[in-house]
């Protein structure tokens, strides 16, 4: 597993890259947004670890340019910013998980293994409701062999969905099973599942993705309603 780690302190950056590489991932370090950036543009890394205050480019200017040129690298941001406010702003932008400054060594390292293992189990065969397809392995998704333009977030968010199919899934469920997130904030994961909504459902005559009232949502063949 490839991981570039972004941050503007050298012996914080050195201690991040260094603990990786003991625990066997094959880690590099970059000071400043701009530098990530032109690293990462590529695709080439597994997992990105993003200071939030860089210099040049801050944390949240490299993601949404990442994000633009087509990168859908996982980003775990590490910040002293923990309001309700930034969560959302950051998963808008593309963000898949956050670490809060300052934290343990054994925590973070337990982050990255979760995307490590979350990795390995979306590239396991494919999968298909209706005419919505999942190819497991080249993370990709196609309604009626069209193939959907899908961030890898949104594909593992719709790849959940569809293992869970005809289940109803809270919020909650969502947040801790796709972005690993405790805190569960019902704002943000509404406004990701109407995005893939939007990709997956929209000017087709059966939906898939519907809301169940006060509870969360379901996945399942359905016509208008």
């Amino acid at each position: 597993m490839r991981i570039l780690v972004v941050e503007d302190e050298g012996p914080a950056r050195e201690f991040l890259v260094e603990g990786l590489r003991e625990n066997g991932f094959a880690a590099e370090g970059a000071a400043d947004g701009m530098a990530g950036w032109e690293r990462a543009r590529d695709g080439k890394y597994d997992l990105l670890v993003l200071d939030v205050m860089l210099p040049v480019v801050d944390g949240w200017g490299l993601l949404e340019r990442l994000r633009a040129g087509g990168c859908g690298t996982p980003a775990l941001f590490l910040t002293a910013r923990d309001s309700v406010h930034d969560r959302v702003r950051g998963l808008e932008l593309g963000a898949d998980d956050y670490l809060v400054k300052p934290f343990a060594w054994v925590e973070f390292l337990a982050r990255v293994r979760a995307f490590q293992r979350r990795g390995r189990a979306v590239g396991v065969g494919g999968e298909q409701v209706g005419d919505l397809e999942l190819d497991g392995v080249l993370m990709k998704a196609r309604r009626g062999g069209v193939l959907l333009d899908l961030t890898v977030r949104e594909y593992q968010l719709l790849a959940f969905m569809v293992r869970h199919r005809g289940e109803t899934l809270s919020r909650g469920m969502l947040a801790r099973e796709v972005w690993n997130m405790a805190f569960g904030d019902s704002n943000a994961v509404d406004m990701a599942v109407g995005r893939l909504r939007r990709k997956v459902d929209e000017g087709r005559e059966v939906r898939l993705i519907h809301t169940v009232r006060g509870a969360g949502y379901v996945l399942e063949e359905r016509g208008h309603e």
